[in-house]
């Protein structure tokens, strides 16, 4: 992977993202997994920058406690700064060998604070608490310190659980006050929705007139998700599409330098490093900005800054392409692609009541072979999807699992008939997707490094309208009419 937008450490992986914006400067504290075992305990690392694709690094700065501290594990928290100028570092310590009073797992939540611009930081122990009256001891983590000018405290959001009820549905936004940072007391539940396991790494913010409340969901969907509110109580408005990313990116949480927000989360690597392996946590930094359209929703795209490391644009497929197949397929492939690192633009006149159109990825000269971002205007979403699946008999056409319908990963997204675009920055294996500016997808793509690109058309009609392609080779080229090879089945 090149390294430019997106951040991997070197024997390591990202998990979650703490950002704090600060004179222009992301600083970017991040959960440093390293994977190794027997596990040496989790610290902070940080890293920061200032034009969002290049990284500095800074190495440690809060240390595993040690194998008999309350923070053997260093997990995510927040960083604040208060009127005298010190930073504040909360975050939850956790150790394998500690129990609660309820016989589980036990969370906690810890204070640090630096008096020298962040570079080093003294741990306060005395400031340490647990779950308050009525949550597990197990699940009181991830929390996000903010300043509330109006009620003249501080507010403390929490991952927590409830301890009686469904089991799946415990999940709530606990609450904690302070006026010191140092003191904190309980207070009513954020955001109390009775829904999901647990609600990770919780973050609140307003951007004009809305107050935006984000979260992950951890349950069978994994995805970070938003709600919005006129003010901190509500009532928290689900838009129609509340995620930010698929499955894939998970953990996001923001910071703003003047009127722009971004999000910093982590694409999950698979176990093994192939299209088959289950989903690990932790991965590589990718970094997506928010738009805030007039009714407040939100849309994502990937920042200009990584879209401008790729240079001129070289046309794979001759503009006013049209692929017609009212009842079949048809595609039209580009040469192959052997670069790292690239970028796509491709945009569509769809036609009414077309199935499916898309892009193919990575694959062979038939098509067949590789992966696809398919829009299907019927449903009203976009589809990353591969071909072929591990075989689980004695037949090449048996998937994993030979489950109907089964896809990869899929967006919601408004696909009216029309002209639409979709662009995919594709970095080693690493693949950002992103439809009309506003929806992403983000994935891993291991099975196939290299192979074709072109676009298609099932039951229905597109013209092709663009279909450039940028690379990080910004040396003079001249542009070419690449090979096509057409196909309808």
């Amino acid at each position: 992977m090149s390294q430019r937008g997106f951040y991997q450490p070197e024997n390591g992986w990202v998990g979650d993202v703490i950002p704090w914006q600060e004179d222009g400067v992301l600083h970017l504290f991040y959960l440093h997994e390293t994977r190794q075992l027997p596990k040496q305990g989790m610290p902070w690392h940080r890293i920061s920058t200032e034009n969002l694709v290049d990284f500095a690094e800074h190495g440690e700065v809060i240390a595993s406690g040690g194998a008999a501290a309350d923070d053997f594990n260093v997990y995510t928290g927040s960083i604040v700064r208060d009127g005298e100028g010190v930073h504040h570092a909360f975050y939850t310590g956790q150790n394998p060998d500690r129990r609660g009073r309820d016989g589980l797992p036990l969370q906690l939540i810890l204070h640090a604070t630096s008096h020298d611009n962040m570079a080093s930081w003294q741990r306060h122990p005395e400031h340490t608490f647990g779950a308050t009256a009525g949550y597990e001891t197990a699940d009181w983590r991830d929390p996000f310190v903010f300043r509330d000018e109006s009620a003249g405290l501080w507010r403390m959001l929490i991952t927590a659980r409830h301890d009686r009820g469904p089991a799946r549905r415990r999940g709530v936004v606990a609450q904690c006050v302070s006026h010191d940072l140092a003191l904190w007391e309980p207070a009513p539940p954020f955001w109390d929705p009775r829904r999901y396991v647990a609600h990770e790494c919780p973050e609140v913010f307003q951007w004009g007139d809305w107050w935006y409340l984000v979260s992950s969901e951890f349950s069978d969907a994994f995805t970070t998700r938003y709600r919005m509110a006129r003010s901190l109580d509500g009532p928290w408005i689900v838009p129609e599409h509340d995620t930010l990313d698929s499955r894939a990116f998970y953990a996001a949480k923001s910071a703003a330098r003047g009127d722009r927000r971004f999000f910093f989360g982590w694409i999950a690597t698979r176990e093994g490093g192939t299209d088959d392996g289950a989903w690990q946590w932790a991965g590589t930094m990718s970094v997506i900005e928010a738009e805030q359209r007039a009714d407040g929703t939100l849309a994502f795209h990937p920042t200009r800054e990584l879209r401008q490391t790729f240079g001129t644009p070289n046309t794979a497929l001759p503009a006013r392409t049209t692929l017609s197949a009212p009842d079949g397929y048809a595609q039209v492939l580009s040469e192959e692609i052997s670069e790292e690192a690239f970028r796509l633009v491709a945009r569509f006149e769809i036609g009414s009541g077309t199935r499916e159109c898309g892009i193919v990825l990575r694959v062979g000269d038939d098509g067949e072979s590789g992966y696809s971002l398919r829009l299907e205007p019927q449903r009203n979403r976009l589809v990353f999807d591969r071909w072929p699946r591990r075989s689980t008999g004695t037949e090449q056409w048996q998937i994993s699992g030979d489950v109907p319908f089964v896809i990869e990963l899929e967006r919601p997204v408004d696909l009216a008939a029309g002209e639409h675009e979709l662009e995919v920055i594709v970095d080693g294996e690493l693949c950002v997707a992103t439809v009309d500016d506003s929806t992403v997808l983000s994935t891993r793509l291991y099975d196939h490094p290299t192979g074709r690109v072109g676009a298609f058309v099932g039951e229905g009609e597109i013209t092709v309208l663009e279909f450039t392609r940028r690379t990080r080779d910004r040396s003079p080229v001249e542009a070419r009419q690449p090979g096509l090879l057409t196909t309808n089945v």
